[in-house]
């Protein structure tokens, strides 16, 4: 009986170990290649005026919109969008 406890804790343990790698490597392939100014509008751009407003942004985006929005226009061009200041990376120790 307690061998099969130690098999079932050893599967249990390794199972888990492999799906936190997965996440791990799909969270970096997540966050490698950032969205385009089309994929942004595909995503967010709710009354399709080709236009993305604060109220239809979230996250990171929605934190920096005003910096972004350097026409204060209310509105991300796609001009402003790719002169966007990139978000540093933290660094790993």
């Amino acid at each position: 009986m307690n061998s099969k406890k130690i098999k079932t804790g050893i599967v249990m343990i390794t199972l888990l170990f492999a799906f936190s790698a997965n996440a791990q490597s799909s969270k970096k392939e997540r966050g490698a290649k950032p969205s385009t100014f089309s994929e942004l509008l595909e995503k967010l751009d709710a009354n399709e005026d080709g236009k993305i407003s604060k109220d239809e942004v979230k996250g990171r985006l929605k934190d920096n919109f005003d910096k972004i929005d350097t026409d204060k226009d209310g509105f991300i061009s796609e001009t402003e969008y790719e002169n966007a200041p990139k978000p540093e990376r933290s660094k790993r120790e």
